[in-house]
C-alpha cells in the first residue's frame, strides 16, 4: 500500500466474490448491473490515463539528471577559479604592506631600544647616587631618611638583575649589600646598648633613632626583625623571671594571680613608654604578651612536676579557672596573628563542635542535663568562633587534670552511696494513681551532676582527660543500675508451698493469692520508667561527650554498654510483673486441671476458675498500666510477653483434662471463649478509656486461644468414624506432631488400643510437607474468624438457658 485509501479494491486482503457480493446483496439488487458495470468501466479507464500519465514523465527524469549534474560541475569550477584568484591577490598586497612598513619596523625596534638605554642610564644613575647617599647616611645614622632611600634603592637594583655580568653593576650590587650588612649591624648594636641585657632597663622612652632604626630593619632581611624582636622581648620579661622563680613563695598555683597581674602592669608600661618606637604591624604587645604565655606554661610545668604531690583539686581548678580567664582576656584584647608563624600549637577541636552547654555554664544548679528528645529535633546552635590564646597556659594543667578525675570519681561514689541510703530511709515512693509511675529523683540528680562534670572537664581539656571522665561515668552508671535499680527490685519466693490445690479448690472471691503487694508492683513500674528514661538520657549524653571530646577520641567514646545494662534492667522489670501474674493465675489453671470434667451434666456460666483468672487480671493490670502510662510501649511489652507466658500454659493444663465428656468439652470451649474475650480486652481492663489494643498483641491472643477452642472442638467431634476423626484434626489444627493428637485422645478417653489403630491411620492420612512451606498457613486458612466463633459462642449460650 502506497498511498492510505479507503477503497475495498485497495486492500491487501481483497476477496473478488465478497466484493460482488456486497455491490449485489439481494436478487432485486441485480436490476442495475449494467450501471455498476459501467461505472467500473469508467473507473478503469481513468486508472489507465493516471498509470499511462505516469510512465511518460519517467521517461525524461535520467537526461534531466545528468544535465543537472554538469551545471553543478562547471559551477565548482568556477567558483574553485574565483578562490584561487583571490588568494592570489592576497599574498600580493601582504607582500606590498611589507615592503611598505620595512623601514617604520627599523624605526620602531630603534626607538624601543633607544627608551630601554635612556631609562637604564637613568636607573643607573639613580643606584650610583642612591648608593653613595646610603653609605654616607648609614654613617651618619640617619634612619629616616635611609628607610626610604634602602627601599628604592633595592627596587632599582631589581631592574639590572639581568645585567649582573657587567662588572661595574655587579660591584655596585655587592655595595648595596655590604650597606644592608652594616645596617643591619648597627641598628642591632644600636637596641644592645638602648637595651643591654644586663642591667635594668632605661627609664626614659624611646628615641627618634630607634624608631627610625626599625622601619629601616623592616626594609632589612627578616632575621635583623626577629633578633630586634627577641632581644626586646627577653630584656622586658628578664624581671618575670627573677620575680618568679621556682624557689619563691609567689610562683605556687595559689599566687597564680600575681603572675597575671604583673603582666598587665608590664604591658601598660609598655604601651606608655615603647609603644611608638616599635612598627603597628609588628604587634609587640601581643608578642610579648604571648612569650609571656610560653614562658609561664613553661615555668608552671616545672613547678607542678616537682610539687606534684602538693597539688589539690580546689587549687587545681581555681589555677585553671583564672588562667583561662586570663586567656580569655587576651583574646579580647589581641587578634592572634603573631600564633600564626607556629609559635604555638592551637588546641585541636571537632571541626562539628556544637555545644549544647554554653548557655547555661553560669546557670542554676537546678537546670536539667539537655537531654530531651525535644531537644534533638531543634537545629544546632553556629559554632562559637574558637579562641586563639586556648591553651596557651592552661595546656601544662592537663598532666595533673588526673586529680580532678580522681576527685570525681570519689564524689559520684559517694553520691551513689547516698541514693542508696535515702532508698532505704525513705523507702520505696508512694503509689500515686493519677501521676503514674514516677522517675527516681536520683537519677535527675545523677544526670544534672554529670552534665556539670562534662562542661567543667571540657573546659579544662578536651582530650585524654574528657576520655577518663566518660570511663568514670560508665562505671557510676552500672553502679546505678545494679545498685539503685536492680538492687531494689522484689525478690520472688521460689517456693510455691502454700498454693495447694485444696485451698485453691476453696479459694472464695477476693482472696488474693498475688505475690506483689500494690506498693511493690508501683516500685517495679517506678524502677522500669527510671531505667527507660536513663537509656534515652545515656545515649544523648554519648553523643554530647562525643561533640566536646577531639575529632580523633570520637571514637573511644562509647556507652553501649551501659545502654545495654538498662536494657536489662527493663526486661527483668517487665518479666517480673509478668511472673508475678501468671503465679497468681496458675492455682486457677491447676484447679482447671484437676477438676472431674467427664461428670459435668450440664454447662453453666462461666466456670470458678476462669472468674479468679479475670480477678486477678482486673487487680494487676490497671495498676501496672496506670503506673507505666508515660511509657506505653512497655506496658505493650507486658501484655505480649503475658500473652506468650499464660496461654501456652492454658493450653497445657487444657491437656491434663482428661477424660472430658461431651458437655464438659461444651463447658470448656464456653470457659475459653470468656478467656479470650477478657485477653482481648487486656490492655484497656478496667479502664474508662477504651483503646483499641495493639495489633501485634491481637494478633497472638487470637492466635494462641484460637488453637485452644479448635482443641475442644476436636475433642467434642464423634472419633467414629477414624478416618473423617483424623482428618477432621488435621483440618483444624494443622499439627503433625503425634505428641498433640495423643494427647487429644487421652482427653477424648479412648482405649489404648483404639489409640494405636487411630495413631497409625493418623500418621498415614498426614499430609506430605510442602517444601519450604509453612505449615501455619492452613491453619489460618482452616481457623474461623473471632467473629464467628463468638457467633457460635452466642448460639451455645442460647442453647444452655433453654435447656436451663
Amino acid at each position: 500500500q502506497v498511498f492510505p485509501s479507503q477503497d475495498p479494491l485497495d486492500r491487501a486482503d481483497f476477496n473478488a466474490v465478497e466484493y460482488i457480493n456486497a455491490l449485489f446483496p439481494t436478487e432485486q439488487s441485480l436490476a442495475n448491473i449494467d450501471e455498476v458495470v459501467n461505472k467500473i468501466r469508467l473507473k478503469i479507464r481513468r486508472l489507465d490515463d493516471n498509470i499511462r500519465t505516469v510512465v511518460r514523465g519517467q521517461t525524461n527524469v535520467g537526461q534531466d539528471g545528468r544535465q543537472a549534474l554538469e551545471e553543478a560541475q562547471k559551477a565548482i569550477q568556477q567558483l574553485f577559479g574565483k578562490i584561487k584568484d583571490i588568494k592570489d591577490k592576497a599574498e600580493k598586497s601582504e607582500q606590498m604592506v611589507k615592503e611598505i612598513t620595512r623601514d617604520i619596523k627599523q624605526l620602531d625596534h630603534a626607538k624601543r631600544h633607544l627608551t630601554t638605554s635612556i631609562t637604564t642610564l637613568n636607573h643607573l644613575h639613580m643606584l650610583a647616587g642612591g648608593v653613595d647617599s646610603l653609605e654616607a647616611m648609614t654613617r651618619r645614622r640617619q634612619y629616616g631618611e635611609v628607610a626610604n632611600l634602602l627601599q628604592g634603592v633595592v627596587n632599582v637594583l631589581e631592574h639590572f638583575n639581568k645585567y649582573m655580568g657587567i662588572p661595574q653593576i655587579r660591584q655596585l650590587s655587592e655595595r648595596v649589600k655590604a650597606a644592608q650588612n652594616e645596617l643591619g649591624q648597627q641598628i642591632l648594636a644600636d637596641f644592645e646598648e638602648a637595651f643591654p641585657s644586663q642591667g635594668t632597663k632605661r627609664t626614659g622612652g624611646p628615641s627618634n633613632v630607634l624608631r627610625d632604626a626599625c622601619l629601616v630593619a623592616n626594609v632589612l632581611d627578616p632575621r635583623i626583625k626577629q633578633e630586634i624582636i627577641k632581644k626586646f622581648i627577653k630584656q622586658h620579661l628578664s624581671e618575670y623571671l627573677v620575680l618568679f622563680q621556682e624557689n619563691q613563695d609567689v610562683a605556687w598555683l595559689d599566687k597564680i594571680d600575681r603572675r597575671y597581674a604583673w603582666i598587665k602592669r608590664q604591658l601598660v608600661d609598655y604601651e606608655e613608654k615603647y609603644g611608638r618606637m616599635f612598627p603597628p604591624e609588628w604587634c609587640m604587645t601581643e608578642r610579648i604578651a604571648v612569650e609571656f604565655c610560653h614562658v609561664t606554661r613553661a615555668e608552671l610545668s616545672k613547678i607542678m612536676r616537682t610539687r606534684a604531690k602538693e597539688i589539690e583539686v580546689k587549687l587545681l581548678l581555681f589555677a585553671i579557672q583564672r588562667t583561662t580567664n586570663f586567656e580569655g582576656l587576651l583574646a579580647k584584647r589581641f587578634s592572634g596573628c603573631t600564633l600564626a608563624d607556629g609559635t604555638v600549637k592551637k588546641p585541636e577541636v571537632p571541626p562539628p563542635s556544637t555545644n549544647p552547654f554554653l548557655e547555661d555554664e553560669t546557670g542554676a544548679e537546678a537546670d536539667e542535663i539537655v537531654i530531651e528528645k525535644s531537644d534533638t529535633d531543634k537545629p544546632k546552635k553556629p559554632k562559637v568562633p574558637d579562641n586563639p590564646f586556648h591553651g596557651i597556659v592552661s595546656k601544662c594543667f592537663e598532666p595533673h587534670l588526673y586529680v580532678y578525675i580522681e576527685s570525681q570519681d570519689k564524689n559520684l561514689g559517694e553520691l551513689i552511696d547516698r541514693f542508696v541510703a535515702d532508698f532505704k530511709a525513705q523507702g520505696p515512693p508512694k503509689p500515686n494513681v493519677d501521676e503514674g509511675g514516677a522517675v527516681l529523683p536520683s537519677c535527675a540528680d545523677l544526670f544534672v551532676y554529670y552534665k556539670k562534670c562534662m562542661v567543667q572537664c571540657s573546659q579544662l581539656s578536651t582530650g585524654e582527660p574528657m576520655i577518663a571522665l566518660t570511663t568514670i561515668f560508665q562505671k557510676y552508671l552500672r553502679e546505678y543500675a545494679w545498685k539503685i535499680l536492680s538492687g531494689n527490685l522484689p525478690k520472688t519466693t521460689s517456693s510455691s508451698g502454700g498454693l495447694t490445690i485444696t485451698s485453691l479448690l476453696k479459694e472464695k472471691e477476693g482472696s488474693e493469692v498475688a505475690k506483689f503487694t500494690l506498693e511493690e508492683l508501683c516500685l517495679i513500674c517506678s524502677i522500669l520508667s527510671t531505667a527507660e528514661y536513663c537509656l534515652a538520657t545515656t545515649q544523648q549524653l554519648e553523643e554530647k561527650l562525643k561533640e566536646k571530646v577531639d575529632a580523633s577520641l570520637m571514637e573511644r567514646i562509647n556507652l553501649t554498654g551501659e545502654m545495654d545494662t538498662f536494657s536489662i534492667v527493663i526486661s527483668n522489670s517487665i518479666q517480673l510483673l509478668v511472673q508475678d501474674l501468671d503465679a497468681a493465675c496458675d492455682p486457677a489453671l491447676t484447679a482447671m486441671s484437676k477438676m472431674q470434667w467427664q461428670n459435668v451434666e450440664h454447662v453453666g456460666d462461666q466456670s470458678p476458675y476462669v472468674t479468679s483468672v479475670i480477678l486477678h487480671i482486673k487487680q494487676n493490670v490497671p495498676i501496672i498500666r496506670d503506673n507505666l502510662a508515660s511509657t506505653r510501649k512497655y506496658f505493650t511489652q507486658f501484655c505480649i510477653k503475658f500473652a506468650n507466658s499464660f496461654i501456652p500454659k492454658f493450653i497445657n493444663h487444657l491437656f491434663k483434662c482428661k477424660p472430658i465428656s461431651m458437655v464438659g468439652a461444651e463447658q470448656l470451649l464456653l470457659d475459653t471463649h470468656s478467656l479470650k474475650m477478657v485477653l482481648l480486652d487486656l490492655p484497656s481492663i478496667g479502664s474508662q478509656v477504651v483503646r483499641k489494643a495493639p495489633a501485634s498483641y491481637t494478633k497472638i491472643v487470637v492466635k494462641g486461644m484460637t488453637r485452644a477452642e479448635m482443641i475442644l472442638k476436636v475433642v467434642m467431634a464423634p472419633h467414629e468414624p477414624p478416618v473423617v476423626f483424623v482428618d477432621n484434626y488435621i483440618k483444624l489444627l494443622a499439627d503433625c506432631s503425634t505428641d498433640t493428637f495423643q494427647k487429644i485422645l487421652d482427653m477424648k478417653g479412648l482405649k489404648r488400643s483404639e489409640q494405636s489403630s487411630m495413631l497409625d491411620l493418623f500418621r498415614l492420612r498426614l499430609p506430605a510437607p510442602p517444601p519450604g512451606g509453612d505449615s501455619t498457613g492452613s491453619l489460618s486458612l482452616s481457623a474461623p474468624t473471632p467473629e464467628q466463633e463468638s457467633s457460635r459462642i452466642r448460639k451455645l449460650e442460647k442453647l444452655i438457658k433453654k435447656r436451663l
